[in-house]
């Protein structure tokens, strides 16, 4: 079987598994990378070749998270692929321990006022209000949003869940505007030519606007989310409730929030005078 052959193989199995776009897309780049790399593809895995191909990656300075992902790929290539019984005896790649990049609640307000388009400072409100992922923002259909209820129906997220998050007041009225006379099937945030937003025309749009409101922090689309999750921690909402709304499956994944919301570190003064 060559290679072209190998990797749709590879991508017909991952999608009758249900894995995300993202994700298959992300094993097919890693897997043809490293079957280029072996050249003789064998049944059994050989670790030490495998080791020097992650080595080779690490020497190129790529980042522990990357590694880890082409170790994943080539796990459930040869478990799931080539049915090997082999234990990959490789133990992942130690990660950084970085906090999350969280906004203040006077920068959101500050990036959502520097948004002239209606549309795209709805996009930006409601993705801050509900603890949206970009993906999750620009695939929301009408008829996953409850106005009178104040609810969002997130389906298909990360993992293939679905949830429910909340939905401010604040912006219900504007919603009802940008919908109006729309199919319930159509997108919230349509683009113009139809069909929704692309991811990166979502993210242009907030550093668009996070350079407008002179905010000089390396925030992202995705610190909409943390920003959510720490101003809800900070409004006293139990992390379990967080960990929901969230969707995460390990509540130490939520957890990190605490540190970057921990009231009492903030109550302490530098001894500096």
């Amino acid at each position: 079987m060559n290679l072209p052959e190998l990797l749709e193989k590879i991508k017909n199995e991952l999608r009758l598994r249900n894995y995300s776009r993202r994700t298959i897309e992300s094993y097919l780049s890693c897997l043809n990378e490293y079957c280029k790399f072996t050249k003789n593809i064998k049944r059994e895995p050989e670790i030490e070749s495998i080791k020097k191909y992650l080595l080779e990656k690490q020497a190129r300075g790529q980042s522990s998270q990357t590694i880890n992902v082409h170790l994943q790929a080539i796990k459930y290539f040869y478990r799931e692929i080539m049915k090997s019984k082999a234990d990959i005896d490789i133990k992942f790649a130690k990660t950084a321990s970085k906090l999350p990049i969280v906004l203040s609640r006077n920068e959101i307000e500050r990036i959502i006022v520097a948004i002239d388009n209606e549309k795209h400072r709805l996009l930006i409100s409601l993705s801050y209000g509900a603890g949206l992922r970009v993906s999750e923002a620009i695939n929301l259909k009408i008829k996953d949003l409850d106005l009178s209820e104040l609810t969002i129906h997130i389906k298909g997220a990360k993992g293939n869940k679905d949830r429910i998050s909340i939905l401010s007041e604040k912006i219900r009225d504007d919603l009802k505007e940008l919908i109006i006379l729309k199919n319930a099937s159509d997108y919230v945030f349509a683009s113009n030519r139809g069909g929704r937003l692309t991811e990166r025309t979502a993210q242009k749009i907030f550093e668009q606007a996070l350079g407008r409101a002179g905010i000089q922090k390396e925030a992202t689309f995705h610190s909409l989310r943390h920003s959510f999750a720490t101003h809800l921690l900070e409004n006293g909402v139990d992390v379990r409730y967080v960990q929901e709304l969230l969707g995460h499956v390990n509540i130490r994944t939520t957890q990190i929030y605490t540190k970057v919301t921990n009231p009492m570190l903030k109550n302490i003064k530098s001894p500096l005078c």
